[in-house]
């Protein structure tokens, strides 16, 4: 008879533990946007103002993610997510108490910078305790599930507990599951070895990257509001893009890079890097676009158009686990072909459904299913083609790379869509359902190159077909 001891690797304790570390970090996103309207009514903010407390958060999540995966790999990857967790309770405990709009917003920042470094950190663990193969893709789908499920649980719960208990309660929630989080990961997760920093640790890098991504992330969240055209939009992004392009120069030279330019060059990283992010440009806008619908036109509740889509998720929640056997079946590349292919029929359907007089079951629910199947088969396989060729030394940075991928595709996604929206819709019933239908139509755009570009990508050796039941061909530890 054997006991756990603390910091043993138990890789299905573990699993579950990480994949409830993205259900809570997708589900506060969720949570707050729906706590908004209450937050405004009770610190009389107005919507520039509340706008702000989800743009805080995404622009420092989106910002540090590939800082935060890198420094994953050089001070050890079960430190960094008891950091980014201890972080995230603190910051949402100063939000839970927060008398201002302005002390709120500085909280939810705070909040970004935690979520980035126990988003990136527990990826990181993700590949490191499941080596590439089929268990790796299981874990992976576990992993989407969890992201599926949490948006959903989140606006759900997120009504529930503004009504019952008031907005403060939402982060509240936050520090009570972050701290069971972080006294299991003492538990659950393996300790981490000493690592030397080779050369030193790349200074100049981690501020270009992080401040680039971090104007990009403000340019891109605070387009709707400003207008693309704007002063503060043009310089923002300007900003961003110059200090990228430092950035490189700096890599290219330093002894230790944060980003080595050799790991860039690797095609398959790069493509299945441009894949996850077009990816999130169709779906995380989708979800978005969706609610709108539900509340604006068909006149839901928050609560209810969030329990519409139950069904979605229930369906992402049985199909997710399911992902590593079918890229087992039929391989990698015609899995996620598949994946976008129905992308783009559950992205078009769902356009040409919508209607002003519609009703949920009658416009949103089958589509929905279509894309429910999508989200995992597209989720699961851009990941484990970004991160298959990664070295164990690798993992935070292959981690850092393929979330700053997606954050940035939903930001960009998210702007460009709601941009087409507003630009062909209207006041009326009938005119936002235009400007929603013409949205989704972008979005299956996205969805359509993706597709296309599933046919280029180049794959490694290990990830061309997984590997069987042969004893010679098994994962190397």
């Amino acid at each position: 008879m054997s006991s756990a001891r603390p910091g043993a690797a138990r890789p299905g304790a573990a699993l579950v533990l990480l994949a409830s570390t993205q259900l809570l970090l997708i589900m506060d996103t969720a949570i707050v946007n729906v706590a908004l309207p209450s937050v405004g009514d009770d610190l009389g903010s107005g919507s520039a103002a509340l706008s702000w407390v989800a743009n805080a958060y995404l622009i420092t999540f989106g910002g540090l993610l590939l800082l935060g995966g890198r420094a994953a790999d050089l001070l050890g990857h079960r430190r960094l997510y008891l950091a980014g967790l201890g972080l995230l309770a603190a910051a949402s405990a100063a939000g839970g108490l927060a008398g201002t709009a302005g002390a709120l917003v500085a909280a939810r920042a705070v909040q970004g910078v935690g979520a980035a470094l126990a988003a990136a950190a527990a990826f990181a663990l993700l590949l490191t305790l499941f080596p590439d193969g089929p268990e790796r893709h299981r874990a992976l789908g576990v992993f989407a599930a969890m992201g599926g499920l949490g948006g959903v649980l989140g606006t759900v719960l997120g009504g529930v507990l503004t009504d019952l208990l008031g907005w403060r309660s939402t982060f509240w929630l936050n520090v009570s599951v972050a701290l069971a989080l972080g006294a299991a990961a003492l538990l659950r997760l393996p300790s981490d070895a000493r690592r030397p920093v080779p050369g030193g640790f790349d200074l100049g890098g981690a501020l270009t990257a992080t401040g680039g991504l971090g104007l990009l992330a403000y340019a891109l969240v605070g387009a709707g509001e400003a207008g693309w055209t704007s002063v503060r939009t043009l310089t923002a992004g300007a900003g961003g893009l110059l200090l990228l392009a430092a950035f490189g120069v700096l890599e290219a030279r330093a002894a230790s890079p944060l980003v080595p330019p050799a790991v860039l060059r690797r095609p398959a990283l790069r493509d299945a890097n441009l894949l996850s992010a077009l990816a999130q440009m169709a779906l995380f806008p989708m979800f978005f676009l969706v609610s709108l619908y539900l509340q604006r036109v068909l006149h839901q509740s928050p609560l209810t158009g969030g329990l519409g889509l139950l069904p979605l998720s229930l369906v992402v929640v049985a199909i997710a686990p399911q992902t590593g056997r079918i890229i087992l079946r039929i391989g990698l590349r015609a899995t996620m072909t598949l994946g976008f292919a129905l992308l783009v029929t559950g992205m078009v359907w769902l356009a040409l459904a919508l209607a002003a007089e519609g009703t949920f079951a009658g416009t949103v629910l089958a589509p929905s299913l279509v894309l429910a199947v999508a989200l995992p088969l597209v989720m699961v396989t851009t990941n484990v083609a970004a991160t298959s060729d990664a070295a164990p030394e690798e993992t935070g940075l292959a981690s850092g790379l393929v979330n700053t991928s997606q954050q940035f595709g939903s930001v960009l996604g998210l702007a460009v869509l709601v941009a087409v929206a507003t630009a062909a819709g209207g006041a009326s019933a009938a005119a936002q359902t235009t400007g929603f239908r013409s949205a989704l139509l972008a979005g299956a755009a996205f969805a359509a190159l993706a597709t296309l570009l599933c046919v280029r990508l180049r794959l490694p050796g290990s990830a061309v077909a997984p590997p069987r039941r042969d004893p010679v061909g098994g994962a190397v530890e």
